[in-house]
């Protein structure tokens, strides 16, 4: 040993540079391994309030922990309603595998993983002890020995348990369990979120798909009267912005009293709409919104004023049926005297003309009484052959009058040679009946010199036309393609209901027909009455 040596040994130089070094070191793999912790623990934390993927959280939780915690095989047993899911993380990745449950022990098979969850801290336990179960072939294949529990518990109920498993059965480290212990918290919390996150979007996707799965209308308005949220079908109807404005006044009378509200609302082209208003309250019993619920019940009210007036027809119908009886007795004695009266009567007798104006008008009487048998009877939706021209002359038989008595000129054009057309002559009768009193009410609204309604009738193609025109009124072109709609009407209250034409294109279509219209405002329309035409070997 020469002297330098001698002195170093003396001084302890090299023993203290040591000493110094390896201190040194070990602190630096002390903060080291610190500086991971907090890495891991920031990376469970800064994920705690968002839409996380728990999969990736888990798996790069693992590859950082495997870099300060000497383990092989890592796994978790999460909790599905009180029910246990196997959830591998390392080292095959992850995947979902359902466990046979026992009901007798909810979380049989792991029978030691219930021990860990019930005393609220890490155990280990030996894999060649544990019963059989699904994982044991393969940890045992793996060659892993045992297996550290450690369980996962949130604020307000337990998730699962969090294994680890190494091959031999070296003991783990205080500071080891003890960090596994505060990291299995901050997981829980995180793990706890994820699954109130689920279920919170879970419920918000389960309102919203019923709230746009309701046919009618649903708005939320805000304390401003604004839209706040409306489902598909308030968003898709045509007339929303009239509608929000009609709203306004129980909207704000909902807001003021705190009470439920109801009334109907009128759109244009007579859409009818029943509106529901119900307060929305704050845990203060505060309203800060309103639901609006509407309802189209206009199809409902046109079924009821159509019955209404269907009951109305039936009954008059029923009493033209009667009146008609009772006329024709007095009729019989008319005519029939009449007619005696004229054979004993010459005809140069000044009485003979005076007899045969009563001979006439009774036969005249007698027609239209006969007409409105026809029109009310009970088999007017039986099919059969008949003429159109002269289901025209019975409806003439009834109106000429009020015409005549309108000073409305009428004028007939009949082709002659028009084949029978089978179909239910009362119902075709009532179309024209509809269509010319619509002629007459247009003449009434006008002012022409000379009030005319034209009736013609010729084949076209495979259809017998009637072809009814009047210098009236005219229609407007905006409002042409609604007249065939139900109660749509320009008519008073005491003329019409808007059921003629929408009745009519109705019979007509159960006929295989339809009704089309030409017309202008100012200048007259024409109505076509189009009905099909049969085969020649139909009609024999």
């Amino acid at each position: 040993m020469n002297k330098l040596e001698l002195i170093d040994l003396m001084t302890g130089v090299k023993s203290s540079k040591k000493t110094y070094y390896t201190e040194l070191k070990k602190t630096v793999d002390q903060l080291k391994k610190k500086n991971m912790q907090l890495e891991i623990m920031n990376d469970i934390t800064k994920n705690m309030n968002m839409d996380i993927d728990i999969q990736e959280i888990l798996r790069n939780v693992i590859a950082k922990l495997k870099q300060l915690i000497t383990f092989d095989d890592s796994h978790f047993v999460i909790l599905y309603e009180e029910e246990p899911a196997l959830l591998h993380i390392c080292p095959n990745g992850h995947c979902e595998l359902e466990l046979e449950i026992d009901s007798n022990n909810p979380l049989h098979p792991f029978q030691g993983f219930s021990s860990a969850l019930k005393d609220k801290q890490p155990i280990q336990v030996e894999v060649k002890r544990l019963p059989d179960f699904p994982e044991k072939e393969r940890l045992l294949s793996l060659e892993i020995e045992a297996l550290l529990l450690v369980p996962l518990y949130g604020k307000s109920k337990k998730i699962g348990i969090w294994t680890f498993g190494r091959k031999n059965k070296k003991t783990w480290h205080k500071d080891e369990l003890d960090f596994l212990e505060q990291l299995s918290n901050q997981l829980a919390l995180t793990l706890e979120n994820a699954q109130l996150y689920k279920e919170v979007l879970h419920s918000k996707q389960e309102w919203e798909d019923t709230f746009k799965a309701v046919e009618d209308m649903i708005i939320v308005f805000d304390h401003k009267g604004t839209v706040y949220q409306s489902n598909d079908s308030a968003r898709d109807f045509s007339d929303l912005v009239p509608l929000i404005e009609k709203s306004q006044n129980l909207i704000q009378d909902t807001f003021s009293f705190n009470k439920p509200g109801f009334q109907e609302i009128l759109l244009q082209h007579d859409t009818i709409l029943e509106m529901h208003a119900y307060p929305i309250q704050n845990k203060e019993h505060q309203v800060y919104g309103v639901i609006a619920y509407y309802k189209n019940v206009t199809e409902r009210r046109q079924m009821e004023v159509q019955l209404l007036h269907a009951g109305k027809l039936g009954a008059i119908g029923e009493m033209a049926a009667g009146i008609a009886h009772e006329l024709n007795s007095p009729l019989t004695a008319i005519l029939g005297n009449s007619q005696i009266l004229l054979r004993k009567t010459p005809q140069d007798n000044l009485d003979y003309m005076l007899l045969n104006d009563i001979k006439i008008c009774g036969d005249r009487c007698r027609q239209i009484v006969k007409s409105l048998l026809t029109f009310s009877r009970q088999d007017e939706y039986r099919f059969h052959y008949y003429s159109i021209n002269e289901a025209i002359h019975q409806v003439l038989n009834l109106l000429k009058f009020q015409l005549g008595k309108k000073q409305i000129s009428l004028h007939l054009s009949l082709q002659e040679d028009l084949p029978f057309i089978k179909g239910s002559q009362p119902q075709i009768e009532q179309i024209i009946i509809n269509l010319l009193l619509n002629a007459k009410d247009a003449l009434d609204e006008s002012s022409p010199s000379e009030k005319s309604i034209s009736i013609t009738t010729y084949s076209e193609d495979k259809f017998m036309v009637v072809q009814v025109t009047d210098n009236g009124t005219g229609i407007e072109k905006e409002r042409l393609p609604f007249i065939f709609h139900p109660f749509h009407t320009t008519k008073d209250r005491e003329k019409g209901t808007g059921l003629g034409l929408s009745v009519s294109l109705g019979i007509a279509k159960d006929h295989g027909g339809k009704i089309d219209v030409l017309s202008k405002s100012g200048q007259g329309s024409t109505f076509f009455l189009r009905l099909p035409l049969q085969a020649e070997e139909e009609r024999r």
